[in-house]
């Protein structure tokens, strides 16, 4: 397919994108609709939509077809020499402006260091990372190829994908030998660390991303409650579960946001809250764009308001884990400090930073939390929390 035409075709969803729809269902219609859209197509297609979100602030106003396309140059010239943009242009035009108060990128200089790195990293094509099976990540890399082992000891079972193959419809995948999980959200699971035969629930299960983890490492004993308020996640939860073959849930709809599914006392919980997702800012680059001070402020109303509602359903000795996929501190310390300060019946776990790949963060100033920095750890951004029930 020429390239000039992968521009015209990618006018469609990014039209649908100020329309209301955000970029990944816009892309997912757009594919529906076009069934027939060769595969190397499709990914120029997404390569370009969301060159476009992320250089939008600096194209001239031409036809939207030219605005694509130059937003594809900028994004080839950046690749190949990231220092092309200049540090002050990325702060000024990469991210909105309502962000930076949100920010806490510690003490100078490795503050503005790390301010700029992260802007870096909001500009490049996201990893692709996926979770083995517990122990089987070295014979999973040799069977898919272009695989590279994560250093982190928090990722034990995560492999970052090169390949260009459709995973989806991978042999591998098909029998349930891995996900495609961010390695955030792996390190989350780690984290948490249920024990076989535990209990456990999974208070904000969707589509069973994490639920998966935690099952596994349970070996399918014990029991996982998974909760969510809506029914199609959930539906996809199981379908998930079949195909890897994990029994060990339990499913409880959330329905009444003021009353809980379940009354049972767990050993562990897991409140993977809803937030602003300005961690996954460089995987949906059109995010940035529709995300607003006041959406950060109303969800860091709910998710104090979750954790909240979970904690009397925790045993004696039993673990609150606390994690978003954000970096905002009205949603991460100040919800974390807000809910100790209510709750001195939990005392806070001290939470180890494990050492990057390429660029170590710098000392923890706060042991009882755990912020993953997107350069730091060339995946998305998240912050953890966990407490105990005395």
């Amino acid at each position: 397919m020429p390239t000039h035409s992968i521009f015209n075709y990618a006018v469609e969803p990014i039209r649908q994108w100020k329309e209301g729809m955000n970029a990944d269902a816009a892309l997912r219609d757009f594919m529906k609709r076009h069934p027939q859209f060769p595969q190397p197509g499709r990914e120029k297609l997404i390569r370009a939509v969301f060159a476009y979100f992320r250089w939008m602030h600096w194209l001239e106003k031409d036809r939207l077809p030219e605005q694509i396309e130059a937003a594809s140059v900028i994004q080839a010239k950046f690749t190949s020499d990231p220092r092309s943009i200049k540090d002050q242009t990325l702060a000024a035009r990469a991210v909105p402006e309502w962000v930076w108060p949100e920010l806490d990128f510690g003490p100078e200089p490795e503050g503005e260091a790390r301010k700029f790195a992260w802007l870096r990293s909001l500009q490049k094509t996201p990893p692709l990372w996926l979770r083995a099976r517990p122990g089987t990540a070295p014979a999973l890399a040799k069977t898919l190829g272009h695989c590279t082992p994560a250093t982190d000891p928090l990722g034990p079972d995560a492999l970052h994908y090169t390949g260009a193959a459709d995973l989806y419809r991978s042999t591998p995948f098909e029998a349930g030998a891995f996900e495609i999980q961010d390695l955030a959200s792996q390190i989350v699971g780690t984290i948490c660390a249920p024990q076989p035969g535990e209990t456990w629930w999974d208070a904000c299960a969707g589509e069973g991303g994490k639920s998966l983890h935690l099952a596994d490492q349970m070996q399918n004993k014990g029991t996982l409650w998974c909760s969510d308020r809506s029914i199609r996640r959930l539906d996809n939860l199981k379908r998930r579960f079949s195909r890897a073959k994990l029994f060990n849930y339990r499913l409880a709809p959330w329905e009444k946001p003021d009353a809980l599914p379940t009354r049972t006392k767990f050993d562990g919980i897991l409140v993977d809250a809803p937030c602003s997702g300005v961690g996954t800012w460089a995987r949906n680059p059109d995010a940035r764009w529709t995300t607003t001070l006041k959406d950060v402020q109303e969800l860091a109303t709910v998710q104090l308001q979750l954790l909240n509602k979970v904690a009397g359903s925790l045993k004696p000795g039993g673990r609150l884990v606390y994690a978003v996929c954000t970096i905002t501190r009205s949603e991460t310390t100040a919800v974390a400090a807000a809910f100790s300060a209510a709750h001195p019946e939990l005392e806070p776990l001290a939470l180890t930073a494990s050492p990057a790949a390429d660029n170590p963060p710098s000392a923890v100033r706060d042991p009882y939390s755990l912020t993953l920095w997107p350069q730091e750890h060339n995946a998305n951004g998240m912050f953890i929390a966990a407490w105990r029930l005395r």
